[in-house]
């Protein structure tokens, strides 16, 4: 089985450096398919795509490049999607970001070749870029990405969404906003009012209240991001996007106050999530619900995302894609976003 990489590395300005390079990895029985050139402080970095044969590990890759001298080597898996010229990509990504503004951290996310772009302040790790913080662990950003990415977000000229308004086919206003800690006495209410059995079918136990340090953890999730639905003073709805240790994964949960749902809550709730899940550049979403159930499975399809399902460990694990949806939500519609 071949497998596509990306390399970034830096090599000593000497005549036939690159090109030693490129030999030593067609001796390892891989396949150059793109090159480019990046301009930085003091010199250049030089990013290659290969195709590399089977049983050539990424270990290998980086040996052959780090034998012709090569430094501060970096590599990731490649999309053959994106094995276009860098103006293109960056067209492309313009494009994304126009025609859809709450998709414009995914927009930079392809600009930058980032791990994940999320809304908020930078972390540890991450690099700000205006209400956006972008993360890269397999090489540095440079200052030539940064300032693409810089001039697409003066081109869209939104800010990052903290709040999205959304109409419900019944006319019921409501409003998606991130989770803080002054919402724990909201959140606490919301739980107040559903039944034991949505309760149930959310944390798959029996309870009548949530304890406070659940409610203090459902608002400050240590890796992932809490929505709410907002319905005048009251929180009606509440889901979450939580980081797994695979980085492509993460998993998904929503409750829905009784009287809320088959409304279109939900799927409104999901549609948020997923937008926020590509942005972060996970393809998939993870959701563990009881074999009985499958409200979920049809919420995804009422927001257009692909779901398959299979059993596991006496659980439905719902598998969703969070792609861009190919079908408008029925039930809910997002009219406008608002920022902080």
């Amino acid at each position: 089985m071949t497998t596509t990489w990306r390399l970034r590395f830096e090599l000593s300005d000497s005549p036939g450096a690159l090109a030693r390079v490129t030999v030593r990895l067609a001796a390892a029985d891989c396949n150059v398919l793109a090159l480019h050139v990046i301009p930085v402080p003091g010199g250049v970095l030089d990013e290659i795509v290969v195709r590399a044969g089977e049983g050539v590990l990424p270990a290998d890759l980086v040996d052959a490049v780090r034998s012709e001298g090569g430094k501060r080597v970096g590599i990731t898996t490649a999309d053959l999607k994106e094995l276009v010229d860098e103006p293109t990509a960056a067209l492309r990504a313009a494009r994304i970001a126009l025609a859809d503004p709450s998709r414009t951290g995914e927009a930079l996310r392809q600009v930058l070749a980032a791990d994940s772009v999320t809304a908020g302040e930078a972390a540890d790790g991450q690099v700000q870029l205006g209400e956006w913080a972008a993360r890269r662990g397999w090489a540095r950003f440079t200052e030539v990405e940064l300032t693409r990415a810089q001039a697409l977000l003066d081109l869209v000229d939104v800010p990052a969404p903290t709040m999205r308004a959304t109409v419900l086919d019944d006319g019921a206003a409501l409003v998606l906003r991130p989770g803080s800690a002054s919402d724990e006495d909201l959140v606490s209410g919301l739980h107040s009012r559903c039944s034991m059995k949505t309760l149930f079918n959310r944390y798959h136990s029996g309870m009548r209240a949530l304890p406070r340090r659940w409610v203090h953890r459902l608002l400050n999730p240590p890796r992932g991001t809490t929505v709410l639905a907002q319905g005048g003073d009251q929180v009606v709805a509440l889901g979450q996007l939580i980081h797994t240790g695979t980085p492509e994964c993460a998993e998904i949960s929503l409750l829905v106050e009784d009287a809320w749902q088959r409304r279109g809550v939900g799927t409104a709730l999901l549609s948020a999530l997923a937008a926020d899940a590509r942005a972060a550049g996970f393809s998939e979403l993870v959701a563990w619900c009881l074999p009985s159930e499958s409200a979920l499975v049809r919420t995804a399809g009422r927001a257009g995302l692909p779901a398959t399902t299979r059993r596991e460990d006496g659980l439905l694990r719902v598998s969703i894609t969070p792609g861009a949806t190919g079908v408008r939500a029925r039930g809910a519609g997002v009219i406008a976003e608002k920022t902080r």
